[in-house]
């Protein structure tokens, strides 16, 4: 083999030289332009060429959708108005912990860079994020504000790139702390709970600030895939993954490793309170607010926009507060009452519909069960639906006939079940309903309201929408006018005997009236005391006969009364079609001194800067005077001393029948009290009004259709159907000394000149089980 010659060794260093410059050309060529196209491709990105890119008054000032909050008396947020459920909370109200918790998880080295962490870019491109991601805290605020999802992979890369220009520009405009509490507050934990505020709320039952740490741990667990590790669904993964949290905390040391073990030893412990529209507390009472919100935004415009437009505030979007009157302790109280005693309720009047052959309907005939049925059908949201979708009648009647998979009511909770929408008519018609209202006489403020027995199934509110028969209740305006006009006093007696009131005169018009006191007793005399404790309906009516009834018209519309009242004879006797809030604004009149207060629902209400939107100034006139409203207030504490309210002083009853249907008996008040029952025809409405010092409360039980109702007014009454009611609450409501509801005698007028305290007044010493307030024509 030939040796190189010298020239040619020479010849081939000269190539091997020129290789490797090319190399290193070529080298740098490729680095530059990959540098190049690295910061081609971020300025194309800035420059919005994969898609429009925030300006900077968006990174300074980005939109969410927040909800509406509806905050009771006591602080309490009892519920939202939303498209997302969304409060927003500063960084202040974060626990240290839970901050913990998602940088050791989510950006370990969070405070260190600046939007993009280097290294683990790096490390998820070497190994293609088989050892994790590379997204920053910064990086994933920017994808929920700004890039959202993609359709595919390279997609998904251009919105990669815009997200680790966007996060930069974060960083410049945000400190760590508003990044962390603005991505916190944007994540959507499902289940309506959108942002920490709501998350913590909605799954554990409290504020961010009073999360453990491992609360804290279960949402921070969250924020890797909330669809995944849902709570309600997957709650052995979810404890997986809180425990995966806890380790990083560890590891991190943010916990020492005792303290993690022992935190990975505990349950999940979810406090789950969902905040949909039909769920929470004071369902129909925010039914109302959203009512009237809605009304309100219509007539206090916003503001015009930038084309001269009118815009107007949105309750779904905008964040507001609203300051509302209710206490939620004193309506968590009045809820449980409601529910404790109508499910016992509606247990005896399920026993006495075993034998009722057009249960749940009594004294009807069959054409007007199926006309109940059809008024059902024409007011069902099925039918709206359908409607709405174009069906015909007769395909709409025919629907109601076919079975279908539906989730209906019991007082054990849901059941699944298949029937007929008309079975599903009948099926809800048996069930009775009730409503209670309680207000404060002397601000009008309404502090509980309860429009039904369960909002979801049963939405017409009998607080504010439903007007039923008043009964004897609306015999203290009766006896109020004549005090008034007359300076009658409680001590005056009249003839228990008969009346009758001529066609002609006081609105009779078809037969001379002559009303029938409900014991059949018509002898001797009985004071006016006596007389309003026993409901006897002879004296009412010869009251009305000597003042006529348009006083007592005026009366009760000058108290707060609108619906219309007919002046005749039969409304001494309560012939009346009222509303339960009515009732009460009227009844508080007399507590309040002959002064009536409109009763106040909301307070004022802020934007989301706490700028006051609107103040409610207080409304009152003077309607009677302080004496007659304090003899009234007097002639009603009889009912609850000897009359048919006797029942909340007694010890325990005697009747077999009755003692295991008035829930929570015995009550043993002793403090003063003031009230009236009420029962209408048939038992088709049983009311209770109760009042002290500082509280009016009323309650109203019945069924949907007057034709539900008891066959006797020994469960028929008032007595037993809705004063039971507000013995529970009032006994809840004692029993929390932080709500200071009043045991004090009601306020004597220093110039009292009608006598109350007759030394001759004989108590009636009606027994309990004999009780019976039956109104009858």
């Amino acid at each position: 083999m030939a040796k190189a010659t010298p020239k040619s060794r020479k010849k081939g260093k000269q190539n091997k030289g020129v290789s490797t410059l090319k190399f290193i050309k070529v080298f740098w060529i490729t680095f530059a332009s990959g540098i190049f196209l690295i910061v081609l491709l971020f300025l194309l990105a800035s420059w919005g060429a994969y898609g429009e890119m925030p300006k900077f008054e968006e990174l300074e000032n980005p939109q969410n959708d927040l909800a509406t909050q509806i905050i009771s008396s006591d602080g309490v947020q009892i519920g939202t108005f939303f498209k997302e459920n969304r409060t927003p909370v500063s960084y202040d109200d974060l626990p240290q912990h839970l901050v913990d918790a998602l940088v050791a998880t989510e950006d370990a080295r969070y405070y260190d860079h600046s939007g993009i962490d280097a290294r683990g870019t790096l490390r998820a491109f070497i190994f293609l994020g088989s050892k994790g991601g590379a997204s920053t805290i910064s990086q994933q605020l920017a994808k929920q504000l700004f890039t959202g999802g993609s359709k595919n992979r390279f997609e998904r890369y251009l919105q990669k790139i815009q997200e680790w220009v966007i996060a930069t520009r974060l960083e410049r405009q945000y400190t760590k702390k508003e990044i962390i509490t603005m991505y916190l507050n944007k994540y959507d934990f499902l289940n309506q709970a959108i942002g920490i505020s709501s998350a913590s709320r909605i799954y554990f039952g409290k504020k961010p600030k009073d999360l453990k740490k491992e609360e804290a741990a279960v949402l921070v667990g969250m924020l890797k895939n909330s669809s995944l590790f849902n709570p309600l669904r997957r709650p052995e993964m979810v404890k997986t993954r809180r425990d995966v949290v806890l380790n990083q905390m560890e590891k991190y040391e943010y916990i020492n490793e005792q303290e993690r073990d022992s935190l990975k030893q505990l349950p999940l412990a979810l406090d789950y309170s969902p905040e949909g529209h039909s769920d929470g507390t004071a369902t129909y009472f925010r039914e109302y607010v959203r009512s009237w919100m809605s009304k309100w935004v219509k007539e206090n415009p916003k503001g015009e926009n930038e084309e001269g437009e009118t815009t107007y505030f949105d309750i779904y979007r905008d964040g507001l507060r609203i300051n509302v009157t209710i206490d939620s302790r004193m309506q968590k109280y009045a809820e449980e009452a409601v529910a404790e005693h109508m499910a016992n309720l509606q247990k005896e009047f399920d026993k006495q519909e075993k034998d009722n052959k057009t249960s749940p309907f009594r004294d009807i005939t069959k054409a007007e069960v199926e006309g109940i049925i059809k008024r059902g059908i024409r007011s069902s949201a099925r039918r709206d639906v359908m409607l709405k979708l174009g069906k015909s009648e007769k395909e709409i009647t025919a629907s109601f006939d076919k079975k279908a998979e539906m989730k209906i009511f019991s007082w054990k909770g849901e059941i699944d079940t298949i029937m007929t929408p008309k079975d599903s008519i009948l099926y809800y018609k048996k069930f009775l309903r009730s409503g209670l209202m309680s207000m404060e006489p002397q601000s009008g403020h309404v502090k509980a309201w309860v429009g039904g027995v369960d909002y979801k199934h049963f939405q017409y509110d009998h607080v504010y929408q439903g007007a039923r028969q008043v009964g004897s209740t609306f015999k203290p305006f009766v006896y109020a006018t004549a005090i008034d006009q007359l300076k009658l006093s409680p001590c005056d007696t009249l003839p228990r005997s008969q009346i009758t009131i001529p066609i002609g005169s006081h609105g009779v018009t078809e037969n001379d009236w002559t009303p029938k006191n409900s014991d059949g007793e018509y002898s001797g005399y009985l004071s006016l005391k006596e007389a309003l404790a026993k409901s006897v309906n002879t004296i009412s009516a010869r009251l009305l006969d000597r003042i006529g009834p348009d006083p007592i018209v005026g009366l009760a519309q000058k108290t707060g009364v609108k619906s219309d009242i007919t002046p005749v004879a039969s409304i001494a006797l309560g012939s009346v079609d009222l509303k339960l809030s009515e009732m009460v604004g009227a009844y508080s009149t007399f507590a309040n001194q002959g002064i009536y207060t409109k009763p106040v629902m909301i307070t004022s209400i802020e934007d989301k800067n706490g700028t006051v939107l609107y103040q409610f100034v207080p409304e009152t006139r003077d309607v009677i005077s302080k004496e007659a409203a304090y003899v009234t207030i007097n002639l009603m504490e009889g009912v609850t001393q000897s009359g048919s309210g006797v029942r909340l002083r007694t010890g325990p009853s005697t009747r077999y029948d009755i003692k295991n249907v008035v829930t929570g008996h015995p009550y043993l008040f002793d403090n003063p009290i003031a009230g009236k029952t009420g029962t209408t025809q048939n038992q088709s409405d049983g009311w209770f009004m109760g009042i002290v010092p500082n509280l009016c409360t009323g309650v109203w039980v019945g069924g949907d259709d007057r034709a539900v109702h008891f066959k006797t007014t020994t469960f028929g009454q008032g007595a037993t159907m809705a004063l039971p009611i507000w013995g529970l609450y009032m006994k809840k409501c004692y029993a929390d000394e932080t709500l200071k509801v009043s045991k004090a005698a009601f306020k004597k007028p220093e110039s009292l000149t009608i006598e109350v305290d007759c030394q001759d007044f004989k108590k009636a010493n009606i027994q309990d089980e004999n009780i019976d307030d039956e109104f009858s024509l």
